[in-house]
């Protein structure tokens, strides 16, 4: 028994006692035997305190005696248990727990099994202890199997027994009336019925109480504040809370094995969705799996995420969690959690009452039971643009899908999944929207995952198939190239599966089809080693189906693209290996239009191959190229083909540049994009990028279906290649402005938006040579990046649009930059022939800007006849105009032959055409002919020659060439 509270002198010591026995709630019977006094005895010592302190009843007596006792006593330690390891992260939820905690009377912790509940409630009981001088207890619901043994349960724990004449349920109330004190109650879930009660209860009793509750689902009585407790964050990668904890638990199971810890910690936790106790589990087994032997395992975490002997068995293994969770569901509820196993992404609840409102569920079952499903934490829900989302974490996905092996339900509801998202394929394929992008995102999870499964059984070959197909168009319009190439030759390869059997819903020539279409995606992505395999093996498809008019036209398209797109090759294949296939798609061809068409255009690009051309009779090879290629233009207009006739233009355009003339390849390869745009929608065309300078446009995604897909990754990487050549022969002639506006479509393409470096390459030539130097620095920074995410490669155009960006800087005055960027033409550009041409355009530009006239004509000395090919004809014109000039301002002796010269080459090039005028006017010394040559300039659309004319020109016309180059952002010219 406690020594007596003597509060005052007019209190005696038995009076005293019995005032300590009064704190404890006892009766006067209960006195009397503790004292070993008669009860009429003990009632008088009562009546007596109740006299002597003033106070109104016995309550209040009780209430004076626990406060005394407490001014007295020291403060009675948490009874919490000890947490056997140090608790990892979780440092938000840790602060706003306990500010909860402190702010409301009932506070239930929510969330799935193995979530990592408690651990955080008792780490917060921990924080907040201070705040509750009359104690902090823990209590464990877990052996309390029914909702009537709470009361007894926390009786235990607060140390109340059982007292004649009060049942369990009053003494805990009245134990903890006066109470400033904390109450955890954890797992509350399978006895959530008598929890509630018995809180409401005991709160009502006991105004200075607070409880903690750990529960999977939420107590739903109205006093409640509900804290969800998410998966541990995996933001941060390797310095995530999820990866603090792997890393710290397997290192306490021994020594991680292997140098790359971090990177395959991130794996690990990103597979088990931020679940400690899974994370725990994995990490006690990493030291004998290894981190690469635990990813692998991590298929089945359920086999795998289990523990040795522990002293709470639901803890042993993810599934004995799951299984408490699922074993405290409904059979309705049950068989809703194994169905909606099958989606892979958030879901709507409309979508899980197409696949899972067949009996005993209807569709009104299921969205309800979705919101039970939520409330027991074994579904997040996520609001969203398109409305409320659930989704369940792998581990549980992986538990439900074992349940629907074990209904015998697994096939019917994994069909009923496919048909589900071949319904939403088609429907995304024939919608558009600003929301089209995140429709097909919420879905594009479902879609792989039920392809993968499909893919695999022979009776769902022909849906496979076709959703393989959809999935490609619907990727390609979502800028996901990578993966429309690779479900384009998946199809093509369930194709060829099917050949063999009968009533498959599969075309003969689907292979083939496919095959095509995926070396046209392998096109857009730059891939030339690609597109000349798959055109192969779409003639070796189209073979196998009878078809040897496409397989000529498809081998005839293989010679095609080894010249073509020859700078997008690892291996060019030789010379040699194209007139094979060439002469092989002679023999399949036939006269049929296209595959003409085919074989005309294979034998422009392999007959004349232009490698050897400038070795032999150029002239003659030119004019038998030109011959081939408008053969081959005629035959593809001729077969209505206008991706065919785009290609056959474009050789048509080469041969020309051989020839010698530059405005016919620049005519020819502006027809390219006349043809296109005026085509009609697939299946034969393409569609019409945005004006420059408009927005992202968002390309109409693929019709569902085969037939109609085929022409429609061709036609767009067709479009591609025209824009770029479209812009960069505009820039041969000196037509800045249309260069402009078609290297500006190039750029805005969607299917270049992480190509920047590609896309943007002639614009920024364009904007430079234009001296637009805001543009061109805005411009770099895109182009730099998208070079380096994408493995700083080389490109026939990469280097000239770094060399017009080290051109700016020049012209700025910023020399430190500008060798920072021509060590990225040196990296960037391809052969150095061709940077001895564009580099010497550039270069000489900036010399001749800052006054060094003699190390200009020294960067343009060779004869353009000498050098017309590592200038390529494009720069031609540009150098021979640069060497007139330099020539003059060098005082070169045959200055006045190299501006006759020039002029002669040039001709018709607006801009140096107005270049050789200015250098022949500042030989004569004739300034009205230099401010003609400065208002030519600006009609041009060359801002940065017309005001560095009026520079050159001098006198009061200096200051306004001055004013004009800064306004361009570039630095004052040299005068003369």
């Amino acid at each position: 028994m406690p020594g007596p509270v003597i509060p005052a002198p007019a209190v005696s010591a038995r009076e005293a006692e019995v005032l300590t026995l009064l704190g404890e709630h006892l009766s006067n019977a209960e006195i009397a035997a503790r004292l070993f006094i008669s009860v009429r005895t003990a009632e008088s010592h009562v009546s007596s305190l109740l006299r002597k302190l003033g106070l109104p009843d016995r309550r209040a007596l009780a209430r004076h005696a626990a406060e005394l006792a407490r001014t007295e006593e020291p403060r009675p330690a948490p009874a919490l248990p000890a947490p056997l390891t140090a608790f990892i992260g979780r440092a938000r939820e840790r602060g706003e727990l306990a500010e909860a905690v402190t702010s409301h009377r009932l506070v239930t912790v929510t969330g799935p099994g193995g979530v990592g509940k408690t651990r955080l409630a008792l780490a917060v009981a921990a924080d907040v202890a201070g705040d509750f001088p009359d104690g902090v207890w823990f209590v464990d619901l877990v052996p309390a199997t029914e909702p009537g043994r709470v009361a007894t349960a926390v009786a235990a724990a607060v140390g109340v027994g059982e007292q004649p004449g009060r049942g369990i349920d009053d003494a805990v109330p009245a134990a903890l009336a006066d109470r400033r004190a904390l109450l955890v109650l954890d797992n509350c879930e399978q006895v959530r019925d008598g929890v509630a009660p018995f809180l409401e209860r005991l709160l009502a009793a006991c105004p200075r109480l607070r409880v903690l509750v750990t529960s999977r689902v939420r107590l739903t009585v109205p006093f409640e504040r509900v804290f969800p407790v998410p998966p541990l964050s995996r933001a941060g990668g390797d310095n995530s809370e999820a990866v603090a904890l792997f890393l710290d638990r397997a290192a306490a199971a021994g020594r991680l094995p292997g140098p790359e810890v971090g990177e395959g910690a991130v794996a690990v936790c990103e597979r088990l969705g931020g679940m400690a106790l899974a994370i725990e589990l994995a990490a006690a087994r990493c030291s004998t799996l290894g981190l690469d032997g635990l990813v692998a395992g991590l298929s089945d975490q359920l086999r795998i995420l289990a523990g040795g002997p522990r002293a709470n068995d639901r803890h042993r293994s993810v599934r004995a969690v799951l299984d408490w969770s699922h074993d405290l569901l409904e059979p309705p509820d049950q068989a809703l959690l194994r169905r909606v196993a099958v989606f892979v992404a958030p879901f709507t609840a409309d979508a899980a009452a197409g696949i899972a409102g067949f009996a005993p569920l209807d569709r009104d079952g299921v969205v309800d039971g979705l919101g039970r499903l939520a409330e027991h934490s074994l579904l997040a829900v996520t609001p969203s643009a398109t409305g409320t989302r659930y989704q369940a974490l792998e581990t549980i996905r992986q538990y439900g899908t074992e349940r629907l092996t074990g209904a015998g339900e697994l096939m019917d509801v994994r069909s009923r999944h496919l048909s589900w998202c071949l319904a939403g394929a088609d429907a995304l394929a024939g919608a558009g929207g600003a929301d089209w992008r995140a429709r097909f995102d919420a879905v594009a999870e479902d879609m792989r995952a039920a392809l993968a499964w499909a893919a695999e059984r022979p009776e769902r070959r022909a849906d496979a198939h076709r959703l393989a197909l959809s999935l490609a168009g619907l990727a390609f319009t979502r800028n996901l190239l990578g993966e429309a190439q690779q479900r384009l030759e998946q199809a093509a390869r369930l194709a060829a599966d099917a050949a063999a059997d009968s009533g498959t819903g599969i075309d003969a020539d689907a292979a083939a089809v496919a095959l095509r279409q995926a070396a046209a995606v392998a096109g857009c992505r730059g891939l030339g080693d690609d597109m000349f395999r798959l055109h192969r093996a779409a003639a070796e498809a189209a073979r196998r189906a009878g078809d040897t008019v496409g397989a000529g036209r498809d081998l005839a398209t293989a010679a095609t693209v080894a010249y073509r797109f020859s700078s997008s090759f690892t291996r060019v294949p030789s010379a040699e290996e194209a007139a094979v296939l060439l002469a092989e798609a002679r023999k399949l061809a036939g006269d049929a239009p296209a595959a003409e068409a085919a074989v005309a255009l294979a034998e422009a690009a392999v007959v004349a191959d232009a490698f050897g051309a400038v070795q032999g009779d150029t002239d003659n090879t030119a004019r038998e190229t030109i011959g081939f290629a408008e053969r081959a233009v005629e035959l593809a207009r001729r077969a209505g083909d206008p991706v065919a006739e785009s290609a056959a233009l474009d050789a048509l355009s080469g041969a020309r540049s051989w020839a010698g003339e530059p405005f016919a390849a620049a005519a020819a390869a502006r027809r390219r994009i006349d043809v296109l745009t005026s085509a009609p929608p697939s299946p034969a065309g393409s569609y019409e990028p945005p004006p420059f300078p408009a927005g992202p446009h968002e390309p109409p995604p693929f019709p569902a279906g085969s037939r109609e897909l085929i022409d429609a990754p061709a036609g767009t990487h067709e479009m591609i290649d025209a824009l770029a050549m479209a812009a960069g022969t505009a820039l041969g002639v000196g037509a800045l402005p249309e260069a402009r506006r078609w290297g500006g479509r190039l750029a805005g393409h969607p299917l270049l938006a992480e190509a920047g470096h590609h896309a943007t390459s002639w614009l920024l030539v364009a904007d430079a040579l234009t001296g637009d130097a805001g543009e061109v620095l805005a411009g770099s920074v895109r182009f730099l990046d998208a070079w380096e995410r994408s493995g700083r490669g080389r490109s026939f155009s990469l280097g000239p649009a770094a060399a017009s960006v080290a051109m700016i800087h020049g012209l700025s005055g910023d020399h430190d930059a500008r060798r920072t960027w021509l060590a990225i033409v040196d990296e960037a550009g391809t052969g150095p022939e061709h940077r001895r041409g564009y580099g010497a355009v550039f270069d000489a530009t900036v010399l001749l800007h800052h006054g060094d006239a003699d190390a200009a004509l020294e960067r343009v000395a060779p004869e353009p006849e000498q050098v017309w090919k590592w200038v390529s004809w494009i720069w031609l014109h540009w150098y021979a105009g640069l060497r007139a000039e330099a020539a003059v301002l060098a005082g070169h002796p045959d200055a006045r032959d190299r501006i006759a010269s020039a002029r002669i080459v040039a001709a018709g090039n607006p801009v140096v055409s107005a270049q050789v005028d200015r250098a022949e006017a500042l030989l004569d010394g004739d300034p009205p002919r230099q401010l003609a040559a400065a208002a030519a300039f600006e009609a041009a659309g060359c801002r940065y020659q017309a005001a560095r004319t009026l520079v050159l020109a001098g006198g009061e016309h200096a200051a306004a060439g001055e004013t004009a180059l800064a306004g361009l952002g570039l630095a004052p010219g040299a005068a003369r």
